[in-house]
């Protein structure tokens, strides 16, 4: 059943007391009342586009040559990647049909009790696991901006970068959505002049004919494209909570509307800046990033260029801390929606400070993040396939109704159908890994990872079927 709650004649652009920017924004999990939406879809660029105009684009643009592609190869693979943000941008149709986020809305695919579940692992866990990789990635370049100005980067001169990055990551992820909404339109507009100055450097000097010296062939080029495009959706992937972002908007916005400026802000950018990174590789070495790009440009530049990586690191992470408060209050801890973002930070901060100070923690974080792909695609497909199914029609109350016997307790707390799906299409693409191990499907493939497509196909075919005939419009 639909939402009974009529909507508006007329679209707000006043944000309401609750979402002022600079106010901690009072709503968590629970339900936007209609009163209290507003905005425009086109909002939804700027805030994707601030978050993947980054560093770890570069980085991945530039793994594609590193690993045996000529230029051409690799700026295929980065198109076919990102048109995943495609899902990314079917996921938040729901956000303003339900009036809740994503974390909320899953209880429609694993039932109150396996959502929880759901939003410990693929929620919380990777949220913060993302988080103190890319609190890391900020740190580093911050690191080499402390020393451009003379200070040297000493153990208590490190800790203090770390606090302080995660502070100003953390003040606008406890803020949260309308300072979001708000700050993200002057950053998106920040980093792309910065970024157009690197892509000036890096096209004066690129090799657009780039082909390696052993150009990759048979197998051995499947696989390493196949792996290289996974490599790429695994971040429109990640963001299987959109749904947060697009709340407030008022349940008759154009769900055409929100797909195309949320798939838009992730995907434009995230082609351009991961084409840098691959164009820069014909001429760099890009096993060092930050050193080899700043070979590249002019010597003033260089503490502008180090700067717009930690701004847009802190963009991007401030929207994982967001959603992975949200996502704790999901788990079923009974805490404001400002606390549980802290939490979140806290464990991060911790984790990021032990890796750099004391173990390779965070190289063991990154291998089991290769793998988050097999849960977060069947994931990210069991929520789209579901959107299918009910047209996008989420009763907000409903959702928000913990109690035994709600319409979405299913059997005992649990869905059947999403836990079936999620864990059957993961199981069977963990068979065919090929990152930090090689699965047996893999292995008679010769190398080539299928796990994306065979687990979000199989997922998506399971939960459709076990479905079939148990959705109400």
């Amino acid at each position: 059943m639909a939402s009974s709650t009529p909507a508006p004649t007329t679209r707000s652009s006043t944000a309401p007391d609750s979402d002022r920017p600079t106010r901690i924004e009072s709503h968590g999990i629970d339900h936007i009342p209609e009163e209290e939406r507003y905005g425009h879809p086109r909002e939804l660029f700027s805030i994707w586009a601030a978050a993947n105009v980054n560093y770890l684009s570069l980085v991945i643009g530039g793994a594609l040559v590193l690993m045996g592609l000529s230029l051409a190869q690799a700026l295929v693979v980065i198109v076919i990647g990102n048109l995943f943000w495609l899902l990314t941008g079917v996921l938040a149709i729901s956000g303003p049909a339900a009036g809740a986020p994503s974390e909320v809305i899953t209880r429609a695919m694993y039932g109150v009790r396996g959502n929880r579940v759901n939003n410990a692992v693929t929620g919380w866990m990777i949220s913060v696991c993302y988080f103190a990789l890319n609190l890391a990635a900020a740190a580093g370049a911050a690191f080499a901006l402390v020393e451009k100005v003379g200070i040297a980067a000493s153990t208590p001169v490190k800790i203090g970068v770390v606090l302080a990055i995660a502070g100003l990551t953390l003040t606008i992820g406890v803020y949260g959505h309308g300072l979001i909404v708000r700050l993200y339109l002057p950053i998106t507009i920040a980093l792309t002049a910065a970024f157009g100055v690197v892509a000036y450097a890096v096209l004066l000097k690129a090799d657009f004919g780039y082909v390696p010296d052993a150009p990759l062939g048979g197998t051995e080029l499947w696989a390493t494209v196949i792996g290289g495009v996974t490599l790429i959706a695994a971040g429109p992937l990640s963001y299987t909570t959109s749904a947060d972002f697009s709340r407030y908007l008022p349940s008759a916005t154009s769900a055409k509307a929100v797909i195309g400026w949320t798939a838009l802000g992730g995907f434009v950018p995230s082609v351009v800046v991961c084409a840098l990174g691959a164009l820069a590789a014909t001429v760099v070495d890009m096993t060092d990033p930050q050193t080899a790009l700043q070979a590249l440009l002019p010597g003033w530049f260089a503490p502008v260029f180090l700067l717009a990586l930690v701004v847009g690191t802190i963009a991007i992470n401030a929207m994982t801390a967001y959603s992975a408060g949200l996502a704790l209050q999901a788990v079923g801890l009974r805490i404001r929606r400002s606390r549980s973002v802290l939490v979140d930070g806290t464990v991060a901060v911790a984790l990021t400070l032990y890796a750099l100070l004391v173990s390779n923690f965070l190289d063991t974080v990154s291998n089991v993040l290769q793998l988050t792909v097999v849960l977060l695609g069947p994931a990210m497909t069991v929520y789209a396939v579901d959107i299918l199914l009910r047209r996008n029609r989420y009763d907000g109350a409903a959702l928000m109704d913990e109690n035994p016997g709600s319409r979405f307790w299913f059997a005992a707390g649990f869905n059947p159908a999403g836990a079936v799906a999620v864990l059957g299409g993961g199981a069977v693409a963990a068979l065919c890994v090929d990152t930090a191990y090689t699965g047996p499907i893999a292995a008679a493939l010769g190398g080539v990872d299928l796990a994306l497509p065979v687990g979000m196909l199989l997922s998506g075919v399971l939960y459709a079927l076990l479905m079939r005939g148990r959705v109400s419009a």
